[in-house]
């Protein structure tokens, strides 16, 4: 049992640096896969020890071996929530078809996430990936499940879509993307609980930054984040917290 906890942790922390790659080079329209890993200030090509995810950076002391330029925070945060995600959805699953499923979907909404935060968008490739690998994965689950979940990809998009039209502007493509994506992985209850937390947790957050002067009123606030925070919270307790609400109402 142990080894498996740490052979999940491993897997999640060596993907949550891909993924770090990916946030870096996607949004500028770069391959994920060539080059191969290197600086980004000196271009130098990383080693094995450089590309051990977290302990290199710890090792390194957060600067290139080379150049000495800083090595950003969010590296070894990135691996570090990837690998907790990973294990969360293994410890209620196993090894599966559904895990593999959810994996993905934890991998997308980490991306979209540094994306949004760094470079202020959630690219189309983003969530072009997300479904072409989530339409195979939830078809394998059932085809109730692909069916539910279509049906909550196209909810979900149109939902958003007419919100972003209401509000003129207020909500961007890239997070009406990727709620129908959500939509596809997380199914129509899954995708209501997030999108609420989303909305909720976002509006808390800008009142909160409102008060303390943090952000002014015409300031834009990622909204990706939320999204991704209200799909994660879904995925792993959204079936509690819908039946704890039900139970309030009976």
């Amino acid at each position: 049992m142990v080894f498996q906890i740490l052979l999940v942790l491993f897997i999640g922390a060596c993907t949550g640096s891909f993924l770090n790659t990916c946030i870096e080079r996607i949004p500028a329209g770069r391959c994920v896969a060539v080059p191969p890993s290197h600086c980004e200030e000196c271009g130098h090509r990383l080693g094995f020890v450089d590309l051990v995810p977290v302990l290199s950076y710890i090792y390194l002391r957060g600067r290139c071996r080379w150049c000495g330029a800083p090595l950003p925070l969010l590296y070894p945060l990135v691996e570090l929530l990837t690998a907790v995600l990973f294990f969360l959805t293994w410890s209620g699953s196993g090894f599966n078809e559904v895990t593999l499923a959810y994996w993905v979907f934890v991998s997308i909404l980490v991306v979209a996430t540094g994306t949004d935060l760094r470079h202020q968008v959630i690219p189309n490739r983003l969530v072009i990936t997300g479904t072409v690998f989530g339409l195979p994965l939830v078809a394998v689950q059932s085809w109730a499940t692909l069916w539910s979940g279509v049906a909550a990809f196209g909810g979900a998009g149109l939902f958003m879509l007419a919100l972003a039209a209401i509000s003129r502007g207020g909500m961007g493509g890239g997070d009406i993307k990727l709620s129908a994506l959500m939509g596809l992985y997380l199914g129509p209850v899954g995708v209501t609980v997030a999108l609420f937390l989303a909305f909720l947790l976002g509006g808390l957050t800008g009142i909160v930054l409102l008060v303390t002067r943090l952000k002014r009123r015409q300031d834009t606030i990622p909204f990706g984040p939320f999204l991704a925070l209200g799909g994660i919270i879904a995925l792993l307790w959204g079936g509690r917290i819908v039946d704890w609400y039900v139970g309030l109402l009976i």
